[in-house]
């Protein structure tokens, strides 16, 4: 299978190439920022460099890799767990208007099944559980798969020294999940320990 990977040098993005390629898909590594192209060429994937708020450009960039599915593990989230809520509305964004490119691009190269990942816990009132309820009913209405993750920890997370409260799903585990749904029927699978 041929997946379009969005958000391919994020945490969980760099653990789900490798466990791809070694299930015997064909990986399109999409990231913005050209610096990590020789990364995700390292970890098996073919690099794309393209910003999912570049409509046009992101539709050309899913028709050239021509996938049978696009995952999008995008996220606008800081490298400091203190500084979240300064990215709240970048969040927001990614999941909302970074989404609506993601499958307006699926539409325009044949309607590859897309799988999006969300949170497993419940958001406070903001631009962030807005952007998390637009991202699920549109993902779902494409006849998608979202992918509802637990609090990630393990290495190179947030929590790679503690265990964060329920919901939650070790790092590894949670690629390894997601690898296995790329199948899944249309709906929402929550991904935790």
């Amino acid at each position: 299978m041929r997946v379009f990977l969005a958000g391919a040098s994020g945490v969980i993005g760099q653990r789900l190439i490798p466990r791809l390629v070694h299930a015997g898909h064909v990986v399109g590594g999409m990231t913005r920022s050209s610096s990590k192209t020789e990364l995700l060429a390292q970890l098996g994937a073919e690099p794309i460099v393209c910003d999912v708020f570049d409509r046009d450009a992101l539709i050309q960039a899913v028709r050239d890799f021509n996938p049978d599915v696009i995952l999008n593990e995008l996220t606008d989230l800081p490298d400091e767990v203190e500084k979240i809520g300064d990215h709240a509305e970048l969040n927001a964004r990614i999941r909302t208007e970074g989404n609506r490119n993601v499958i307006e691009a699926a539409r325009r190269s044949g309607s590859p099944k897309i799988l999006a990942q969300t949170v497993a816990w419940q958001l406070p009132d903001g631009p962030d559980a807005l952007a998390v309820a637009e991202l699920e009913r549109s993902v779902l209405a494409e006849g998608g798969v979202v992918l509802s993750y637990g609090q990630f920890y393990g290495p190179g997370t947030y929590n790679e020294e503690q265990i964060p409260a329920e919901p939650r799903v070790q790092i590894d585990r949670a690629a390894e999940r997601t690898v296995e749904l790329l199948g899944e029927p249309s709906g929402v699978v929550v991904i935790t320990d």
